[in-house]
């Protein structure tokens, strides 16, 4: 079991709710397959399953007769369906004198990346009298909280990306000087070994982007689509991997350089702007943790882009402040987000998360990434904090 039954009880009665409803087909809800250790281990999952936690009493479950073992990790009887038919009285039976339930929703897909289950299994499960509520504080709760050890793995993570970083910079600095070509891909095929000697493992290889394709907050360069990097030129590298452990979590930074000794105002400005917010958004978290009250991800990005919109800069911004961090690199904990959705989730201590504004051009763009722990001492930025473009000379 991946919870503690008793822990998930005591949150569901401090919630009002009546009980927290998994639920599964075919890796739709990848949430649920992690809470409930499957996905892993050869589990086959090609048929529906649920699982409730009551606020109080055993946990029961509802399985297919084909796959009626995957659940047998999690306590409680099993419901076992085959037909039709079967499946709508073990939901009746499983959901039986409850009222109110958490699934992995989100009303009017706010926040995407909780709403894992399907319009027409709600409608099933409301057919039996339930009023659905998002699970997303409880997920934050119970599958995207780390621990000391996730803490440490992050952090040895951090310091691997920043020196993977420095001999990014280095090596196109002395390429500059040495007058020899270097192109995007070149730089991320060597970015990408210095990740395999510092046994860190990623989902991509990471970004390196040069002059109008850092204007592309989502450009990666490949084999066959990429550009030589010139002297007095913008290079922005977005770097994120975790160790090779099993449970370790992500770290994830950006930061920029110039292939040249004097770095343009129109750059210094944008850059300074970002980095500004970024600070901005640091601070409103430490302030909330300083007076002990709730600190909500789409505050943390209003913060953010008020600086950014106050300098005029407001119609190039193009995404979110930040994202949860996890052992995926987007984990299912507060996105920092009021512009692409409005995220109402708290931030709370033993999460991780980015801080990382930018505005973008035809001709070029700037971001700064800093990662966040929330840990027992209060919010820390774990890494240097960039301040200005670093002269690549």
């Amino acid at each position: 079991m991946l919870v503690d039954v008793a822990a998930v009880q005591e949150a569901l009665r401090g919630q009002g709710l009546d009980g927290w409803l998994w639920y599964d087909f075919q890796s739709s809800n990848p949430i649920a397959q992690r809470l409930a250790g499957l996905g892993r281990g050869g589990h086959l999952t090609s048929r529906r399953w649920f699982y409730l936690i009551p606020a109080s009493g055993e946990p029961r479950g509802l399985v297919h007769a084909i796959e009626r073992h995957n659940l047998d990790g999690l306590p409680g009887d099993k419901l076992v369906y085959a037909g039709r038919e079967q499946l709508e009285v073990g939901l009746k039976t499983l959901v039986a004198g409850l009222g109110r339930l958490a699934m992995e929703y989100s009303p009017r897909c706010a926040i995407p990346y909780v709403s894992r289950v399907d319009a027409g299994t709600l409608e099933l499960i409301r057919a039996h009298g339930i009023d659905v509520v998002s699970s997303g504080d409880l997920i934050q709760q119970f599958e995207a909280l780390w621990s000391e050890t996730d803490i440490t793995s992050h952090r040895r993570a951090a310091e691997k990306l920043y020196r993977v970083k420095d001999r990014a910079f280095d090596a196109t600095a002395q390429r500059m000087r040495d007058g020899r070509s270097l192109t995007e891909y070149e730089l991320q095929q060597m970015m990408a070994g210095w990740f395999a000697d510092e046994g860190l493992v990623s989902d991509a290889a990471p970004n390196v982007s040069a002059q109008e394709n850092a204007g592309n907050p989502h450009y990666l360069p490949t084999s066959d689509r990429s550009r030589s990097i010139r002297p007095n030129e913008l290079l922005l590298l977005d770097l994120w991997g975790k160790l090779g452990d099993s449970g370790s979590v992500f770290a994830d930074i950006t930061w920029i350089g110039f292939t040249g000794r004097d770095v343009p105002d129109v750059m210094t400005r944008a850059f300074t702007v970002v980095r500004d917010a970024r600070d901005a958004a640091v601070a409103i978290v430490e302030r909330a943790a300083d007076e002990k009250r709730d600190i909500r991800g789409f505050e943390v990005d209003r913060a953010a882009r008020a600086v950014i919109e106050g300098a005029g800069y407001g119609p190039h911004i193009l995404h979110r402040t930040g994202h949860s961090l996890g052992e995926t690199v987007h984990g299912n904990g507060a996105h920092l987000d009021d512009y692409e959705t409005h995220d109402e989730r708290r931030l709370i201590p033993g999460s991780g998360f980015t801080i990382e504004p930018g505005v973008y051009f035809d001709d070029f763009g700037v971001r700064t990434e800093i990662n966040v722990v929330w840990g027992p001492g209060g919010p820390e930025v774990t890494g240097p904090r960039q301040h200005e473009i670093v002269p690549l000379v």
